[in-house]
């Protein structure tokens, strides 16, 4: 028998992505970057690119690659990883994985683009999905992973207050809401669901008028992290 050929370890190269969402007038949004070199060069694509040495940390990268693409500060946002994508021939460039993340910001400093990116700039997720519309690499399916990502953890945790200002409504909570799920909820029924999850929101004692009628009360985001029962997209 002829002797088996001997393993070696493949040739992979390790990069990190990030999928930027916030909600900016009236829409959820993603935040992207043009691309200034080769492949899909002057294509939209997600900020991200490959870690600088065999010795940096994802973490790091995934936050150094923020700041150089668009200038934002990662410490600001809530981050956390997404998925690992590693499809054969994803990059035409040679067999890359990468890891990406996923951020939340309730509002976004204008991008700054730099590094290997000529633009920065926020879309609508729903028009970056569309089918005509053109994204680098296997990015559209990362941000309808990220996007689905967001919807699911509105369902069972808190995570809607991050889209939202320090402080703020039950109007603008709800609202939230509404344009990540793309639906309407009933404002009576919401505040009564999330009323009920204990340590979800802190009153602030304080009250603002946006629009006529009684003014509205303010809270802060509380210590609660999951959502118990959870609040189900369309059953609301």
């Amino acid at each position: 028998m002829p002797e088996p050929e001997e393993w070696t370890i493949p040739e992979v190269a390790l990069a990190v992505d990030l999928a930027v969402l916030t909600i900016h007038d009236g829409s959820l949004q993603i935040m992207l970057i043009r691309r200034g070199i080769p492949p899909y060069e002057g294509m939209l694509a997600l900020p991200g690119g490959f870690l600088a040495s065999t010795s940096e940390d994802l973490d790091r990268a995934a936050t150094r690659e923020l700041s150089e693409e668009t200038g934002l500060d990662a410490n600001a946002l809530h981050l956390e990883q997404l998925r690992t994508y590693g499809a054969p021939g994803r990059d035409p460039r040679q067999r890359v994985i990468t890891v990406c993340y996923v951020a939340f910001s309730p509002q976004l400093p204008a991008p700054i683009a730099g590094g290997d990116a000529r633009d920065a700039v926020l879309m609508p997720v729903e028009k970056v999905l569309r089918p005509r519309t053109q994204i680098a690499f296997d990015h559209k399916k990362i941000i309808a992973d990220a996007v689905e990502r967001a919807r699911a953890k509105l369902e069972y945790t808190t995570l809607a207050a991050a889209f939202c200002a320090p402080e703020f409504t039950m109007t603008d909570l709800r609202e939230v809401y509404e344009i990540v799920w793309g639906e309407q909820l009933d404002p009576r029924n919401f505040h009564r669901k999330i009323t009920g999850v204990e340590g979800f929101l802190i009153p602030t004692g304080e009250r603002v008028s946006r629009q006529p009628g009684r003014p509205a009360a303010l809270y802060r985001r509380g210590p609660a992290t999951v959502l118990h029962p959870a609040m189900l997209r369309g059953r609301s």
